[in-house]
């Protein structure tokens, strides 16, 4: 098991992060996501991804999509609306709240079944966990953050599923792992401004 970690170039980072806040800016007015052609084609291959919203430390978003279904640039959009509007956990983002709103976008690899855990390294690796309906994901940036260990990591994830936390163990659950290019407008700030 070994996904590759998606990598875009720092030109395209900055423009799929720059389409994120135009397109919250404006459907925040116009409750329509806004046309746009990218100008990297790296940004129009189809990927999954996920955007993360936070205010100041405290995160107020984070929804994505797994499957590589669409371009990224679209799934990107999409997601950032979702974030914003639609993650039940967190009262919807409010207009007023843009300005202190840092977006953070990750870029996935495709899933890969995990045959044996040890082959996670956490840091770097994503998880998926799936059991009868359930499913739970994490990002590989979340481990790295708290410093969990790998078996922290794979509980944390079942949890997240509402499944017990060593349903990993089961035979009947499905493991899966990606890999993640991750930035956010706070890493790829340009020098030049």
């Amino acid at each position: 098991m070994n996904p590759a970690v998606p990598r875009l170039e720092d030109s395209a980072r900055r423009e799929l992060l720059a389409l994120a806040r135009r397109t919250l800016e404006s459907y925040m007015v116009e409750r329509e996501i806004p046309l746009c052609i990218p100008n990297h084609s790296a940004l129009k291959e189809r990927a999954g991804a996920f955007v993360t919203l936070r205010r100041g430390t405290e995160l107020r978003g984070c929804i994505g999509q797994v499957l590589p279904d669409a371009p990224l640039f679209l799934t990107v959009q999409r997601c950032a609306v979702s974030a914003a509007l639609e993650d039940t956990r967190f009262a919807p983002v409010a207009a007023e709240e843009l300005p202190e709103i840092t977006i953070e976008i990750s870029v996935l690899s495709q899933l890969e079944r995990v045959r044996d855990p040890a082959a996670i390294e956490v840091g770097r690796h994503g998880l998926m966990v799936s059991r009868g309906g359930r499913r739970g994901l994490l990002l590989p940036q979340v481990a790295a953050e708290y410093g969990w260990d790998l078996e922290t990591f794979l509980a944390q994830t079942c949890r997240k599923a509402r499944l017990p936390p060593d349903a990993w163990r089961d035979s009947g659950t499905a493991i899966e792992a990606f890999a993640a290019d991750f930035f956010s407008e706070e890493s790829c700030r340009d020098p030049t401004h």
